[in-house]
């Protein structure tokens, strides 16, 4: 029978692909867009295009060719692409805050160079997280080892749980150093221009309030699946599986707006593609990862 949440997740895929592939595709093809900066936008806009692939094959192979070892394939796929888009916000949250805190040296090779490890580290734990289930590491053969996501064992959804609330605790901290420096930054230059004290309170609230939107999406996203992986079991209604799993899905249908479709940049292509004068050579003015 089929299982309407099933058919919701897999409708969230497909919006989730047409969203990201969007976002690939502009910086792909834009030479201009070749910053550390974009660089880690778009290695989180492929790791949610591949999220989405990867809940519309898993609907697919599951009600059209049901097969265990392309279960195992299509979990990998999901584990892979989540956990990668997971890290990839972790690097963008670590490139704004070494924009502002070494805003000196900030565009220098090593920050090229810095970029490139993180891409490098984030897609190699991704892939290795993504591989043990198909490596033998699930449990397909013991049943009484499953966590509330099969095939994969307890002890998997465990490493994933807690990995993702490590992220969260250094991306929360990370925000609260941002939003201190914003606020100092924001002090200093109403001082120095002779600003009011309420034209300072409204840039300071404004940046507080857009760094509370991306760590409260993250939070309200993420949160429930990962508490429900540590307590929950597979004995459980399917149900709650699905609904914390859904909000999950969300988080990579809400990254290309939050993150992509907001830079002046990305839009000045996107508006160039729509009239028909797509141009790869359009000026660009240099912004920090802390502007956008």
């Amino acid at each position: 029978a089929l299982n309407p949440w099933d058919v919701v997740l897999c409708i969230s895929g497909t919006i989730i692909s047409c969203e990201n592939a969007i976002v690939v595709v502009v910086i792909f093809y834009t030479p201009a867009f070749r910053a550390p900066m974009f660089l880690l936008i778009g290695s989180l806009a492929t790791a949610d295009l591949l999220a989405g692939l990867g809940l519309i094959l898993h609907f697919a192979f599951v009600y059209f060719i049901p097969s265990e070892a392309v279960s195992l394939l299509t979990v990998g796929l999901l584990v892979t692409s989540f956990t990668a888009s997971v890290s990839s916000l972790l690097t963008i949250t670590i490139d704004r805050y070494l924009s502002l805190y070494n805003a000196l040296t900030y565009y220098s090779e090593r920050t090229v160079t810095r970029t490139y490890i993180m891409l490098i580290l984030t897609w190699g734990a991704s892939i290795c997280y993504g591989l043990l289930p198909v490596m033998g590491w699930n449990c397909l053969k013991e049943p009484s080892a499953c966590s509330i996501v099969r095939p994969l064992t307890k002890n998997h959804l465990i490493i994933l749980s807690v990995s993702f609330f490590m992220v969260f605790a250094v991306m929360l901290q990370l925000y609260v150093q941002i939003c201190r420096i914003v606020c100092r930054h924001a002090h200093q230059i109403a001082v120095q221009r002779h600003f009011l004290a309420s034209s300072h309170y409204v840039t300071t609230r404004k940046g507080i309030a857009t760094l509370a939107v991306i760590l409260g999406t993250f939070a309200s996203c993420w949160l429930p699946f990962a508490v429900y992986g540590l307590l929950g079991d597979y004995s459980y209604p399917a149900l709650y599986t699905y609904a914390t799993l859904l909000p999950a899905t969300y988080n990579s249908m809400l990254n290309p707006v939050i993150y992509a479709f907001r830079n002046q940049e990305i839009q000045k292509v996107l508006w160039a593609v729509c009239c028909g004068c797509f141009s790869s050579t359009l000026p660009f003015r240099s912004r920090s990862p802390s502007d956008v």
